[in-house]
């Protein structure tokens, strides 16, 4: 279990990508992480799919510095989550740190607003390519890969090749 003392966030609201949460979410437990759901709040929300997912967390509490990582899992929640400051200041803060972060489908829209895709290669659903493009990422349309700190995944096929990059990551 190489995971084992790591604690991570995957970052929820409604209308996440039920299966680009709970994979991952799996994955890192299954290597012995502590993974924590993080929403806005710790009502409840129910995934793109109709799965209900309860917080454990509440973004505005996480800190940089108890995180080994965290996941942006996409769905229609990301759209959701970039409006607020306590998401993006967030992720920028890990991404400054130069922790993991793992950003899949429509995930990069979070990793938009935070500022960090500037100058590097990303992907995730086509939906997003020219949100990324004009936020001065380059487009690669890959499956999945690592770029520095952060984990590209394409979309809820690509998952496999998602976790194990996010694992090897780390």
């Amino acid at each position: 279990m190489k995971l084992t003392g790591k604690i991570f966030a995957t970052l929820v609201a409604e209308g996440v990508e039920d299966l680009e949460y709970y994979v991952p979410l799996m994955r890192l437990q299954e290597e012995g992480a502590t993974v924590l759901t993080a929403g806005l709040d710790l009502k409840p929300v129910i995934g793109k799919n109709g799965l209900v997912i309860t917080p454990d967390a509440v973004i505005e509490n996480l800190k940089v510095a108890q995180l080994d990582g965290i996941l942006l899992p996409g769905g229609w929640a990301p759209d959701k989550l970039r409006r607020y400051s306590v998401v993006t200041k967030l992720v920028a803060e890990m991404n400054k740190a130069g922790k993991p972060i793992g950003i899949i489908c429509h995930g990069g829209l979070i990793a938009i607003s935070a500022g960090i895709v500037q100058g590097r290669r990303a992907t995730g659903s086509l939906g997003i390519k020219d949100d990324l493009v004009n936020a001065g990422a380059t487009w690669v349309d890959q499956p999945a890969f690592r770029e520095g700190n952060q984990v590209w995944g394409r979309v809820v096929a690509d998952i496999p090749n998602f976790c194990r990059e996010f694992v090897a990551a780390l």
